[in-house]
C-alpha cells in the first residue's frame, strides 16, 4: 500500500475557527490552530493548519483543487510562490520499526495518527520555505543598502521608505514568533514509542531544527542591519537639524544687524 502526502503553503494565515464551523466535516481531531481530518468515505485525510498550510494524503487532483479553492475563503493573505512538497508512505510488514527516507517513509502498517504524524513534518517543512523565502528577500534588501553605504557611504532610501522597511522586517519576524508553536511535538508522540521515533527521524530528515535555527540566525543579521540603518538615518537627520539651526542662527543675526 502506498499513499501520496502533498503540503502546499497557500497563505500566510487561515481563520481556522470560521473554517471549522463551515467546513461540512467533523475533525478527527485538532485545535485552535489546526485541524486533522479523517475521511474514511473517500479513504482521504487532510489537515490544516493556521499558518496557511494544507496537506492532502490520497487526494486526486480534482478533489484537491475543489478544497483549494474552498478554503481560499478562510485566508487572510494568498502565497503565490508555488511552494509545496512531496512524500509518499509505503508499508512493509517486515519492518519492525518506521525507515525513513528522503522522499518516503516505510512503516508496518498506516493508521491515522502515524498519517497524522507524517503530516505534521511535511506541513512543518513547507512553512520553514515560506519563512526562509520572506528573509531571503530581507536579507537581498539590505545587503543592497550595505553595497549604497560602502560604494557613497550614504544611503540612498528615505526615512518613510526605510520605516515601512524596518516594519516589514518585525512583521515577518512577529508572524515566524506567533508560529513557534510548529517546532512542538504533538501530544500523541509522549506515550507512543514508535510515533516518537517516526516523529524524531522525520524532523531529522527534513531538517526542521536547523532549519530554524538557521531562520532565526538570518533574522537576527537582518535586526542588526536595521539598527545600523536606523543609527545612519539618524546621524542623517541630526546633521539636517544642526544646519537647519546654523541657518536660523544666521538669519537672526542679520535680522539684528539690520535693525541695530
Amino acid at each position: 500500500m502506498e499513499i501520496k502526502i502533498e503540503a502546499i503553503q497557500l497563505a500566510e494565515s487561515f481563520n481556522i475557527k470560521k473554517f471549522r464551523n463551515d467546513f461540512q466535516t467533523e475533525a478527527h481531531s485538532g485545535s485552535t490552530t489546526e485541524l486533522f481530518y479523517s475521511l474514511t468515505n473517500h479513504d482521504r485525510y487532510l489537515y490544516v493548519f493556521d499558518y496557511g498550510v494544507v496537506v492532502f494524503a490520497n487526494y486526486d487532483a480534482v478533489a484537491k483543487s475543489e478544497f483549494v479553492n474552498f478554503i481560499k475563503n478562510y485566508a487572510t493573505t494568498l502565497v503565490d510562490l508555488n511552494l509545496s512538497e512531496e512524500y509518499l508512505i509505503q508499508t512493509d510488514s517486515n519492518n519492525d520499526k518506521p525507515i525513513v527516507k528522503n522522499n518516503y517513509v516505510s512503516v508496518a502498517k498506516i493508521d491515522s495518527s502515524m498519517l497524522r504524524i507524517v503530516m505534521l513534518n511535511i506541513g512543518q517543512s513547507v512553512a520553514l520555505d515560506y519563512y526562509e523565502n520572506l528573509t531571503d528577500d530581507l536579507i537581498s534588501s539590505s545587503k543592497l543598502y550595505i553595497l549604497q553605504l560602502e560604494k557613497k557611504g550614504k544611503i540612498d532610501i528615505s526615512k518613510t521608505n526605510l520605516l515601512k522597511y524596518i516594519g516589514k522586517v518585525l512583521n515577518v519576524k512577529n508572524s515566524i514568533i506567533d508560529n513557534l508553536y510548529i517546532l512542538d511535538d504533538p501530544n500523541l508522540v509522549w506515550d507512543n514509542e514508535e510515533l516518537n521515533l517516526l516523529n524524531r527521524n522525520l524532523k531529522a530528515n527534513f531538517d526542521i531544527n536547523t532549519r530554524f535555527k538557521d531562520l532565526d540566525y538570518r533574522l537576527q543579521i537582518v535586526e542588526d542591519n536595521l539598527t545600523l540603518f536606523t543609527d545612519v538615518l539618524n546621524v542623517r537627520e541630526s546633521s539636517k537639524l544642526e544646519w537647519l539651526i546654523v541657518v536660523l542662527i544666521f538669519i537672526e543675526i542679520v535680522i539684528s544687524l539690520i535693525f541695530h
